[in-house]
């Protein structure tokens, strides 16, 4: 393996924590939320099933830190915040699209693992 291809996996590498900040569940579903336009917390919230509020509320700041998405505070009563994607946010949608369609196309195959796995792993 190149040297540049093993530093990737080296505990200090930034793209390491990267890839754990924005290839998590919560964060790839909030990305598809936003993607059709922007969305206050509570609605972004009611989309995605089964988010506690700390957890949403942890993922929005953390994607906000990164670029990934913007937070705006809108002057109305009660005071509302919506969030939208950055552009930096839109170049993600691509290749979560990607992986998102081979989860649907490859599910049949995984369930079929898991089956045989659990048959002779037990």
């Amino acid at each position: 393996m190149p040297k540049s291809a093993e530093q990737h996996f080296s505990v200090h590498c930034p793209s390491r924590l990267l890839f754990d900040q924005i290839a998590d569940k919560w964060s790839m579903m909030i990305l598809t939320v936003l993607d059709a336009s922007p969305q206050r917390f509570n609605e972004i919230k009611r989309r995605l099933e089964g988010v506690s509020q700390k957890s949403l509320t942890q993922t929005l700041r953390r994607l906000e830190r990164n670029g990934i998405v913007q937070r705006r505070v809108i002057a109305s009563s009660p005071v509302a915040v919506e969030y939208s994607l950055t552009t930096l946010g839109r170049s993600l949608l691509p290749p979560f699209r990607a992986i998102y369609r081979w989860t649907i196309d490859h599910l049949g195959e995984v369930e079929s693992a898991r089956e045989r796995y659990d048959l002779t792993a037990g």
